[in-house]
Parts: structure tokens; C-alpha cells; sequence
């Protein structure tokens, strides 16, 4: 067991931690030859195309240092602030973390949060400046940064570069010394402890776990402590490039396990496998349940779609824990999912991954939070869906999430950012000097004004250097109206939204102007409306497709035409009765991009 490493990659986004996995894992002689290709650990399409890791990867090496044999167990982890639920799960499977940070851009805030969770659960820190290569790194003062924020001696510091491999062996020496070995009893009663799981149609359901005490053999009888179900270990194995089967995954090593389960519901990230028989009596603390921060509906194009779409859900949660998601209708858009995600980012994956791994076309309606809704006698309901809000007359207050957001930039766009800040609603708290010119500047935000496009927008006036980090502070009371749409007097509930009532006037009028570029014209007028309650704040018109039925008329008295123009304005009346307004797909993604 004192030769076996645990450890996991932490890093912003973009900061060379893939790049860098593949210089440990091509050294180590892990991977070689074909199967040697950039980024090895990130799988997925969708990986590659953005150059992001969205799912965290277990990996197994084997090293040799001062000719004792070591194994390794390396879990990659996304960057990305959306995703730091797999990097929470990747952290408690660990008991140390390499610390990447980029010599051209320094700290920045996901690698400060995610810095703290690690230290939180007191795993072993390598300090490592990436890119050192480059021409525009500073590595001498990313290293003043790191020794400010770690407190650690500058010599345990290390500069490598992942691309020309400078460093690596300095690192595997590093993991292999200063990391320390899993603690854990190995005759104690067995518990491990799941971090992951994915689902494979044609072995069911592969969970992936870490043996905290005791030792798993092929063939024996556990059972999952939360949810109280019983198996065989079919087969168990450790995690190579491929899975590796073996007959015995032993104390602190990380593996996987196949027992044939077929619903996705048995298998819960952050439970306790044991033995039926000897097994332990308690499950492993320290897994808590993800808040999701943003919400919206995704609705099956076809309405005969919908169980194929739960399935999908269901199947798509496993390898995604922070993911919830409950059923619910809409008038507009027949029955579909309420879902709740970490981010916009996350909801974007989720909408391509649902599109490419279980060809599913949905529709997404416009996210937004969850509020807290206060009536006249005193009760408490909470709303995630504009549809689900009480009558404006039993409202007594409604109070909406407020987050302590922390960005931290280059002093040059201080002003920008307080400005963008202040236009959504946001209060300045302190501001803190880091370093020579970076600063940190903490705000506290409304939620619903940064799920849309806060982050897009940060970035764009920083010229990409700001960086962003938030967690949920508390609920406070807030002067909120809902804007309803309406289409011939007939609201659209996809598209009403819960906003402040300074910005509503402003938002209505946006809304209606984009609605009528995105609805294409029918044969009769249709009205766009957007009204809050029985009050119309703004209007557009569509106008009807018109034939010219004065055409056949050349010359002869005026009455002729006007005939002809009356006939027509009946039949458009009568039509205008029974005609419905059909709203595309484009329609629901634009509200999200108004600015």
C-alpha cells in the first residue's frame, strides 16, 4: 500500500492540465505508439472541439523511482467554474493535487477555489508553473504569486512545460516523495467509495471507485449502503488506458466494478460499496449534494420523445452527477424536464451531449433561478419557473438569490468591470490588492442577472484576462414582476420571464423588436405584446402576407376595388380566429443573447 500514489490535476481553464497529463502518462510509458495523441485523456468529441475537459479521468501508471516499482493514480479534472462538482468528487478520491498554474497568466480565481477545496480536505500540494517556454512567461513572478498565496519555500516550486516535456520527471519524483501513501486499514470491514460512474449498453452500468478500507475480490457479494441494493462483482479491475481486469482491487487503489445494474437510480456518486456479510455498518462522510444555480426547461421536439428523453437524462446524469432534473408541462410546449445546472456553460454541454451521444433535438427555454415567494399569510413556496409564480394580489414580497462573486483582473479594467457590475444590480464590497497590478474585486450579484450572459461579457471587456468565481451568500427581498409574452393576446409561458422592474420597459421592448425579426410572417397580422400582468408595456406588428387581389382590376370605379378588399380583410379576420403562431426554436435561444 506505501507504494501507491493518489493524485488529481487542478488548474484554471486553459492551462495546460491535459497537455501536461500526457507528458506524465507518455513518460511512464503508460501510453505509446498509436494510441499516443494529444489530450489522450479527454475522450470525448466535444472535449477536443473546444479544447476544455468537461468530465474528470481516472488513470492508472506505473513508475520506478530509485528502482522501488510505484503505481500511480492520476484524475484529470475540468477548469471550467460549471464544473467543479467533478473536481470536488476527483478531490475526495485523492491525497495529494499537482497545482498548474500558467507562467503568462498567473493565478486566477477558478485556481484559487479550487486550491481551497483541496486544502480543505487536507490533501498534499505541488506548486507547478506551466509554459515556461513560452516567450511571454514570467515564471519569476508567478512564483512570488504562489509563494503569497501557499506560503510555501520557493525551491518547491517547479517549472515545467508541457508541450517540450521540461520538468516531468522532477514532477513524478515529486508526487512519488511529498505525496503521501492512502491511509486506510487493509483488514478493516471493506468500504469504498464511488466517484463516478458511466453507463455501457451492454454491461449496464460501470461504477468507478476508491477502496478507503479492506480489499474487493471478483465474485463476492456487496452491497451499495445508500441505496440498500445487493450484488456480485461480476468483474473488477483497475483503470488503464482501458479497463484492466484483476481479482483483487486492494486498500487505496483506485478501480471499477461491473455487477450487471440496469437502472441508473441504484447508483449514486459519493455512496459506500461493502460486503453483505462483515461488512461495514457506516457509509464514508464527506460527499455533499450539488446546488444547482440555474435553471431551465428542455422539451422534447416531439411530444412521442419525451420517455426517450428521460432515459437519456437518466443515463447522461450518471456520468454527470451535477446534473438534476424533474418533470414538468408547459402550455406552449406539451411535457418535458425542469433542469437544473451549474452554469450556462454546463447547460450548453448538456444540450450538444443530449444532440450527439442520444440524438435528442430539444427545446431549451429561457433559464433562470430559483426564487423564494412570500404570500399575505406568511408562507414560503418556492419557484423555479416564471409559470409557477402565485397571482401578483397574494404576493406579499418575493426574495431572489444574491452570490458573493470574486473576479480578479489586471488593474487597466477595473473601471469597465465595476461598471458592468453595477448595471446588473451588483454591490461593491472590498477590493484587495494581490500582486503588483492584479486585484481582486468582490461584488455581491443577483443571480438572475449573471446567468445569461454576465461571464461572455466579462471576458469581452477584459480582453480575457478577468477571472471569475461565486458562490450563493444568501436570499433578499427584491422589487420583482413578471414579464409575460404575448402573441394575438395569447401568452407564450416559454418565454415569460421573472425580472427586476427597472430593467422590464427596456427588456419588453428588446424582446418584442428581436421576437419579429425570428417570427416569420403569416397570412394575418400578429401582434407582439409584452405586458406585465393586464398592463401592455410595449407592442410590435407583424404584417400579413399579402396577395394583391386589386391586381385583375384596370381601370372601372373605386367600389371594385373596395369590394375586393373588404373580401379580403373578412377571410384574414376569419383566419386571424383560427390560426395559431408558430414559434421557432431560434426564437427561445435569442432571448438568451438580447445584448
Amino acid at each position: 500500500m506505501d507504494k501507491i500514489r493518489n493524485f488529481c490535476i487542478i488548474a484554471h481553464i486553459d492551462h495546460g492540465k491535459s497537455t501536461l497529463a500526457d507528458r506524465l502518462l507518455e513518460t511512464t510509458q503508460t501510453v505509446t505508439g498509436k494510441e499516443l495523441q494529444e489530450q489522450v485523456l479527454d475522450n470525448m468529441d466535444l472535449e477536443r472541439e473546444r479544447g476544455i475537459t468537461i468530465k474528470s479521468h481516472a488513470i492508472q501508471m506505473n513508475y520506478t523511482h530509485n528502482g522501488e516499482p510505484y503505481v500511480l493514480n492520476l484524475i484529470d479534472t475540468p477548469g471550467h467554474v460549471d464544473f467543479s462538482y467533478e473536481v470536488s468528487r476527483s478531490i475526495a478520491a485523492c491525497e495529494g493535487a499537482l497545482l498548474i498554474v500558467d507562467a503568462a497568466q498567473g493565478i486566477q480565481a477558478q485556481t484559487i477555489s479550487n486550491l481551497y477545496m483541496a486544502l480543505e480536505h487536507d490533501l498534499e500540494i505541488i506548486p507547478i508553473v506551466n509554459k515556461v517556454d513560452l516567450p511571454s512567461a514570467m515564471p519569476e513572478e508567478v512564483e512570488d504569486q504562489i509563494i503569497d498565496l501557499l506560503g510555501c519555500k520557493r525551491e518547491e516550486i517547479i517549472r515545467a512545460s508541457g508541450k517540450t516535456g521540461i520538468g516531468v520527471e522532477n514532477i513524478l519524483s515529486a508526487i512519488v516523495e511529498r505525496i503521501p501513501a492512502p491511509k486506510g486499514d487493509p483488514d478493516a470491514p471493506l468500504q469504498c467509495l464511488i466517484f463516478d460512474s458511466v453507463f455501457n449498453p451492454f454491461r449496464g452500468i460501470i461504477a468507478y471507485f476508491k477502496v478507503v478500507n479492506g480489499s474487493i475480490k471478483k465474485g463476492d457479494h456487496v452491497k451499495f449502503i445508500a441505496t440498500g441494493k445487493e450484488y456480485d462483482a461480476d468483474e473488477i479491475g483497475v483503470l488503464r488506458l482501458d479497463m484492466e481486469p484483476r481479482k483483487e482491487v486492494r486498500t487505496g487503489d483506485v478501480g471499477y466494478i461491473i455487477s450487471g445494474i440496469k437502472t441508473s437510480k441504484e447508483v449514486k456518486v459519493g455512496d459506500t460499496i461493502t460486503h453483505i456479510v462483515g461488512g461495514a455498518k457506516e457509509a464514508i462522510a464527506g460527499f455533499e449534494e450539488v446546488k444547482p444555480m440555474v435553471f431551465a426547461g428542455l422539451y422534447p421536439i416531439e411530444s412521442e420523445d419525451f420517455e426517450n428523453l428521460r432515459a437519456s437524462l437518466e443515463k447522461l446524469q450518471l456520468n454527470d452527477a451535477s446534473l438534476t432534473f424533474q418533470p414538468e408541462s408547459s402550455a406552449a410546449l406539451g411535457f418535458g424536464f425542469r433542469c437544473g445546472f451549474l452554469g450556462l456553460l454546463h447547460m450548453e454541454i448538456i444540450q450538444e451531449r443530449l444532440d450527439r451521444e442520444f440524438n435528442m433535438n430539444v427545446i431549451t427555454t429561457v433559464p433562470n433561478v430559483s426564487y423564494k415567494v412570500y404570500d399575505k399569510k406568511g408562507n414560503c413556496i418556492e419557484v423555479h419557473n416564471p409559470a409557477g409564480l402565485p397571482e401578483p394580489t397574494h404576493i406579499d414580497h418575493i426574495e431572489e438569490p444574491y452570490i458573493r462573486a470574486s473576479i480578479i483582473t489586471n488593474t487597466a479594467y477595473i473601471g469597465p468591470i465595476m461598471t458592468l457590475c453595477l448595471g446588473k444590480r451588483g454591490q461593491l464590497v472590498k477590493q484587495e490588492y494581490i500582486s503588483g497590478d492584479r486585484i481582486e474585486i468582490f461584488f455581491d450579484l443577483p443571480l438572475g442577472e449573471i446567468v445569461i450572459d454576465f461571464y461572455d461579457k466579462l471576458k469581452s471587456i477584459s480582453k480575457g484576462y478577468a477571472s471569475f468565481d461565486y458562490h450563493i451568500s444568501e436570499f433578499r427581498p427584491s422589487k420583482l414582476v413578471k414579464l409575460d409574452i404575448l402573441l394575438n393576446g395569447e401568452s407564450v409561458d416559454a418565454l415569460s420571464t421573472l425580472t427586476h422592474v427597472d430593467n422590464s420597459v427596456p427588456f419588453g421592448r428588446r424582446m418584442c423588436e428581436k421576437l419579429k425579426e425570428l417570427i416569420p410572417r403569416q397570412q394575418f397580422d400578429i401582434a407582439i405584446q409584452a405586458a406585465i400582468g393586464a398592463k401592455v408595456i410595449a407592442r410590435e406588428t407583424i404584417k400579413a402576407v399579402r396577395k394583391d387581389v386589386t391586381a385583375k382590376c384596370y381601370g372601372g370605379d373605386v367600389s371594385r376595388k373596395r369590394k375586393l378588399l373588404e373580401k379580403q380583410k373578412e377571410g384574414k379576420k376569419r383566419m386571424k380566429q383560427i390560426g395559431t403562431v408558430e414559434v421557432p426554436q431560434k426564437a427561445f435561444l435569442a432571448v438568451l443573447k438580447l445584448d
